[in-house]
């Protein structure tokens, strides 16, 4: 029961460093109290991206006259796709466990809390059982955010959890928050014909996302019928009715589900943190460029340290602070995390953003194309439209990269490697990228 590493939490920050430390020869122990893969596999990424598939193939379908076919018996079967969503969740937590037993990682499927500390290292203890390691690394993740709004807690709502379950679709359908998770539903539900309106205290969707691409995703969403109500807050809630104040105006919004999706918390509580001194700051877990918490041999990986809720990073955390425990040199940079928005269109976006540029009063350059410079995209894309926009400083440093269209997440990737290494414009102009593609217009960009 005595190991080097002991991983609270099973999620892709967790997972990846339980892996990563094995490879390095440690002897790990993983604790997670629900499902392998965490909130991302189960109640997050993964499910919604097979839920925006299917509906995304349906729009296509159903538009396949713009592609010269004719298809006219397209329709969505609601527990086929929920059907195969499952399947797909099954395969994938079977590959994470095999994954682990794979590095010989010890899978304890309890849940986990920190007693104190010995000479061995720090003690935990899961079910019945007492276990001891060297370093401790916590990938708790984070949980759905729910506002203390009037009213609320008596009226039946989903959060992005609840909504992954549905079994029929709603008429009318009111979305409590325009950040990402919310857009994703929104595209979702819109495509299939469900009522939307989304209300969001702040003046524009998907929070400090760059403004053009917010702006533009909202336009897309309102050819769909969808309603927006900005610089909108809710004060109450009530059956069948959201009641809200823009400009001193009180609105009343009828629905027939409620989703809200206003942010998410990190989970601390019940770990035993304050047995050992961990410190917390707004609710989430202090770390330094190592990912080590204010107690050595303590590290917080993921949406547990609030840095940047997104699992792509979570395991990028896991790798920096598996190899400060294994010592080899290596700290965590925020430079170029990507983040993506999959709706229909989709949005990528990576670095700065004009509007942190000009807070930051630093001189910029746009270097912006449109999509339809790529052969590729207007294949694939009929009647449809985007841009591609290189942030860059003065001697050309590129800062930022936002995407707009179908397929930007999988054509940013030579744009985070760009701002993660402070490439020049010209340097990544001389890149050969192939054709036809859709990730040329990359290359386009610089070139402009």
């Amino acid at each position: 029961m005595n190991y080097d590493v002991a991983i609270i939490g099973a999620g892709p920050g967790g997972t990846d460093a339980a892996e990563h430390a094995a490879a390095h020869g440690l002897r790990v122990v993983i604790f997670e109290k629900n499902k392998l893969g965490g909130v991302c596999l189960n109640e997050g990424c993964v499910p919604t991206k097979a839920l925006l598939h299917s509906a995304h193939l349906l729009s296509e379908a159903l538009e396949g006259k713009k592609y010269g076919l004719t298809i006219p018996e397209a329709a969505f079967d609601l527990s086929k796709v929920m059907a195969r969503k499952t399947k797909i969740l099954k395969k994938l937590g079977a590959g994470i466990r095999i994954g682990l037993q794979g590095h010989e990682v010890e899978i304890v499927t309890e849940e986990a809390q920190l007693t104190g500390r010995s000479d061995a290292g720090f003690t935990i203890a899961a079910g019945e059982a007492t276990y001891t390691a060297r370093h401790v690394i916590i990938a708790t993740g984070s949980r759905a955010f729910i506002p203390p709004i009037d009213g609320l807690s008596d009226v039946p709502f989903w959060t992005a959890k609840e909504a992954l379950e549905l079994e029929e679709l709603p008429q009318r359908l009111v979305v409590l928050g325009g950040g990402v998770i919310g857009m994703e539903f929104v595209s979702f539900f819109s495509t299939l014909g469900v009522e939307v309106t989304v209300v969001e205290m702040l003046p524009k969707i998907l929070g400090p996302m760059d403004e053009e691409l917010a702006s533009e995703l909202q336009k897309s969403f309102e050819k769909r019928k969808v309603t927006f109500h900005l610089s909108t807050k809710v004060t109450a809630v009530r059956e069948g009715k959201v009641i809200a104040e823009h400009e001193g105006e009180t609105l009343e919004i009828p629905f027939d589900k409620l989703l809200v999706s206003v942010g998410r918390r990190a989970v601390t509580d019940g770990l035993g943190l304050e047995t050992v001194g961990v410190e917390l700051q707004r609710g989430a877990i202090v770390v330094d460029e190592h990912l080590q918490t204010s107690v050595p041999g303590i590290y917080a990986v993921g949406d547990v340290n609030g840095t940047s809720m997104l699992a792509h990073t979570a395991a990028r955390e896991g790798q920096v602070a598996v190899h400060h425990i294994a010592g080899i040199a290596d700290e965590m940079s925020y430079r170029a995390i990507p983040g993506i928005v999959y709706t229909d269109p989709e949005i990528a976006a990576v670095g700065k953003t004009e509007q942190e540029l000009r807070t930051a009063g630093i001189d910029y350059e746009v270097h912006r194309v449109p999509m339809t410079l790529s052969g590729r995209f207007i294949i694939e894309n009929e009647q449809g439209n985007g841009f591609c926009k290189l942030l860059t400083d003065k001697e050309g440093v590129i800062l930022g990269a936002h995407l707009f269209g179908n397929g930007s997440s999988e054509i940013l990737v030579p744009a985070i490697m760009a701002i993660e290494q402070r490439m020049k414009l010209w340097e990544l102009a001389r890149i050969v990228f192939p054709h036809p593609t859709v990730c040329e217009i990359v290359r386009s960009a610089t070139l402009h």
